[in-house]
């Protein structure tokens, strides 16, 4: 059976980069029917982050992520699981005590190689060339190296896929698999995601915060969708995956060894999409949290406008309070309006039809005659369909913002 992991250090809140190995890892092992397990490394206890261990696992619930096993680093730290297994290799000679903490004794003049199956090719170290790193800290706490190693094996991982940063580190893990006698697993490591301004992407940066893309009105299908492609693609280019597409599709030849980039239009093109897959009742419950005080008939008029859920407050506020209107230098257009309005049924067809013989009997420029509209009744030059705009509005009210 295939078993994964996603083991996240609870020193900040989900990013981009930690969003896509949790997917892949969980996409890799439910393709085969096999199980995912999310593994919270807390060892480094001075810099964990205050409320970050729940925020993973909700973040992870959000975009259906879920776990088949949990598991907690600190918590096998007092098992002692970690100490027994640096005992044991302290006693066969491959590690040994430096000032309470233990390291790596690594041998000299061997090589040590496996085949990275994201990258596709066989990678090695000279032993000559490696540091005798600590395994395992004075207080008791392990460093990566070893808890990797023990709890990958313990937690039966067949296949380890992790940032590429952690590539230099890979030596010591294939000399531990070898000296605790552990069967290794499968070994990939992914590209590393690059900000189009400034190098790698990482949790520090704010553009790569999962939580505030949710909270800026990216839905999660969007956010997923976009990760999903961000160092993977299937052979025949295709854009648009839901969870469970990209489950039955996943196929380790389509990681990319490139590095990628956070391109931001993508986001926002693969949200629209998604945001006009909606019905009207399921965006109308999406949008309340960012305008409470949208109703059900003002949806269609900016579905196809917003690239965001929050977009919706600046397209759509002025329904709910009156602009400060931005009247044109010649104001003839928004007096002879309001006396043309003032006597028609408050129809679509009877608007539409005073308005353009308004314009035709006075030989207005159709431009400048319903921009002045558009900003006296909406204050902005971006809006949803005007006459519409003015349905929903009501006749007092338009008539209201058109009178100087």
């Amino acid at each position: 059976m295939v078993r994964t992991r996603f083991a996240p250090s609870p020193t900040g809140f989900l990013h981009v980069g930690g969003l896509r190995s949790a997917v892949y890892p969980y996409a890799l092992a439910k393709h085969s029917g096999g199980q995912f397990i999310l593994r919270i490394e807390d060892t480094d206890q001075k810099r964990q982050v205050k409320g970050a261990v729940a925020s993973l696992q909700q973040t992870l619930k959000v975009f259906g992520l879920d776990w088949d096993e949990l598991h907690i680093q600190s918590q096998r730290v007092k098992q002692g699981v970690y100490q027994k297994t640096a005992d044991l290799l302290v006693a066969s000679g491959h590690a040994y005590l430096d000032e309470g903490a233990v390291r790596i004794k690594i041998p000299a003049g061997e090589e040590v190689s496996y085949h990275d199956f994201v990258l596709d090719k066989d990678i090695s170290w000279k032993t000559d060339i490696l540091t005798d790193m600590v395994l395992l800290k004075s207080d008791g706490f392990p460093t990566y190296h070893l808890a990797v190693v023990v709890d990958d094996h313990a937690m039966g991982i067949t296949h380890v896929l992790r940032g590429h940063d952690w590539l230099p580190s890979t030596p010591i893990h294939l000399l531990l698999y070898q000296f605790l006698g552990y069967d290794r697993p499968e070994i990939g490591h992914l590209t590393d995601i690059m900000d189009p301004a400034s190098g790698k992407l990482s949790k520090r940066k704010g553009s790569a915060s999962v939580n505030e893309l949710l909270a800026n009105g990216y839905l999660p299908e969007a956010i997923l969708n976009f990760v999903i492609l961000l160092g993977w693609a299937p052979k025949d280019n295709r854009e648009l995956f839901t969870l469970s597409e990209f489950i039955e599709h996943i196929d380790p030849a389509g990681f990319q060894k490139s590095n990628p980039v956070l391109n931001k239009a993508k986001l926002d093109w693969f949200n629209g999409h998604y945001i006009r897959q909606k019905s009207d009742t399921e965006l109308l419950q999406l949008i309340k949290p960012y305008l409470p005080e949208v109703t059900l008939p003002i949806i269609p008029l900016i579905k196809d406008r917003i690239t965001t859920l929050a977009d919706a407050t600046s397209l759509a506020s002025f329904f709910f309070i009156r602009p400060i209107p931005s009247y044109p230098t010649d104001k003839s257009y928004l007096v002879t309006t309001l006396e043309a309005l003032s006597t028609v049924s408050w129809s679509k067809a009877a608007i539409e039809a005073a308005l353009s013989n308004l314009c035709a009997a006075r030989g207005f420029p159709r431009g400048d005659f319903f921009m002045s509209l558009r900003l006296a009744i909406c204050g902005s030059k971006i809006t949803p369909p005007l006459t519409e705009s003015m349905l929903i509005l009501g006749k007092d009210e338009t008539l209201a913002r058109i009178k100087l």
